[in-house]
């Protein structure tokens, strides 16, 4: 990694905010009601969805995707005003949290000012006509990074939300698509400002040449496709020692069970994870990486969040904002589980059952996490042994005390965990 991370994501975790869809208004006021209960429940960063207007020509829905913008350098009329967003950021300030931009730099709105004062800063095909990035986007016309005006055009618009609002980073939409040299060029004169975090979506290593984290994808399907028993708990290993070999130690990758293109295009949690859709939220905040819950997840909210029309989140008392709280206090009281080589060491706790029991212990110094997973619909009793358990701990989710040895016998429920922290 060529940049420094701010030191203030060391323990983080992260939220991503679908405005339109948060509340019936579907607009910044109504969000800020939420800031109060999103801190209570140990939020950290705050990922806003594109805030900009959408583009009207080419339109998907009935309101058009997030992702076409119109105008870099305007908020969404159905969303709120400058003064709006402004008292937003302040108050997620005041509360001791961040907030990041989800920003769209590889394609515009065809109604975008650029398309006809700039029409040289997009690509175009052989008879002078600017394109799409592909045959399926067609909402969006395609950026050309080769050309030095749309790189300085596009760093000045970031620019406008750090210089006049403060925002802390950006979460950058398809980042691989748009040329490392862009976002290094970015990178370099933005946090020239203050400190910036910056997520990129995408999982090449390459990209953290300017970014500090990047999705993990493979590892969310492996989760899915073992709920289905496509795959078991082997795959995990292989996935692990290919970050390990292939990732850069310092960068941090985004772990999750649902977003908002899971969960518009392949359904909620609940779905895609049926009754191990917990489960796989407790794996999330235990393996390295920074955790993300998507908008509704603490309500348990079980229909799925188009990107193009509007469907209001169920809250029903957030059943699961506990659990998550919960997970939070985990991530941030344990040195262990931090982020990138803020983190502890990660350790692979040898089991009888190794198709469907997953066990490793995270050590920082004094601070160690043993965590045990059944990742089936099966109730399995098995042996787990290794040296690295012995010691006292907080059953954490059963807050009760215990021990463990260097070999112990274990009978776990379907979807059971164990979390164990040192004391």
């Amino acid at each position: 990694m060529t940049f420094q991370t701010p030191e203030w994501t060391k323990s983080s975790n992260i939220y991503e905010v679908n405005i339109r869809q948060f509340t019936p208004g579907g607009n910044l006021l109504g969000f800020r009601h939420h800031l109060q209960r999103l801190k209570d429940m140990g939020v950290d960063i705050i990922w806003l969805m594109p805030i900009f207007p959408i583009g009207e020509v080419n339109r998907k829905g009935s309101l058009g995707s997030a992702y076409s913008v119109k105008d870099y350098k305007a908020i969404n009329p159905d969303f709120g005003t400058y003064d709006e967003f402004d008292k937003t950021v302040k108050e997620i300030h005041k509360l001791g949290m961040h907030v990041i931009l989800d920003w769209v730099a590889n394609h515009t709105a065809w109604d975008n000012p650029w398309i006809k004062n700039a029409p040289h800063r997009y690509h175009h095909d052989e008879n002078g006509n600017i394109v799409a990035p592909n045959s399926d986007w067609t909402d969006v016309a395609h950026l050309n990074y080769e050309e030095p005006d749309t790189v300085k055009a596009m760093i000045d618009a970031m620019k406008f939300w750090v210089e006049k609002f403060d925002i802390d980073g950006f979460r950058c939409d398809m980042a691989g698509l748009v040329p490392n040299h862009f976002w290094i060029d970015a990178r370099r004169e933005l946090d020239r400002l203050k400190p910036l975090f910056w997520l990129a979506e995408w999982e090449k290593p390459e990209i953290h040449e300017a970014f500090d984290m990047s999705y993990c994808w493979e590892m969310h399907n492996l989760m899915k496709k073992i709920a289905r028993k496509e795959q078991n708990v082997y795959d995990f290993d292989h996935y692990r020692n290919y970050e390990i070999f292939n990732f850069p130690p310092e960068c941090y990758r985004m772990t999750f069970t649902s977003n908002h293109d899971e969960s518009a295009w392949n359904g909620t949690e609940y779905q895609r994870f049926g009754d191990g859709a917990k489960t796989f939220a407790v794996l999330s905040y235990c393996l390295p990486g920074m955790p993300l819950i998507y908008s509704g997840q603490e309500s348990a909210y079980n229909n799925s969040l188009p990107l193009f029309d509007k469907v209001d989140i169920q809250w029903n008392d957030y059943p699961l904002e506990s659990f998550y709280k919960r997970l939070n206090v985990l991530k941030t009281n344990n040195s262990a589980l931090w982020n990138g080589i803020h983190g502890g060491s990660f350790t692979k706790i040898m089991t009888t059952d190794n198709c469907n029991i997953y066990a490793f212990a995270r050590v920082k110094g004094s601070n160690k996490v043993v965590a045990i997973f059944n990742l089936s619909d099966q109730q399995i009793e098995f042996w787990a042994e290794s040296e690295i358990m012995c010691g006292n701990y907080e059953n954490w989710f059963a807050n009760a005390p215990g021990s463990l040895s260097s070999r112990e016998q274990f009978l776990l429920k379907p979807w059971e965990y164990r979390i164990y922290v040192s004391i």
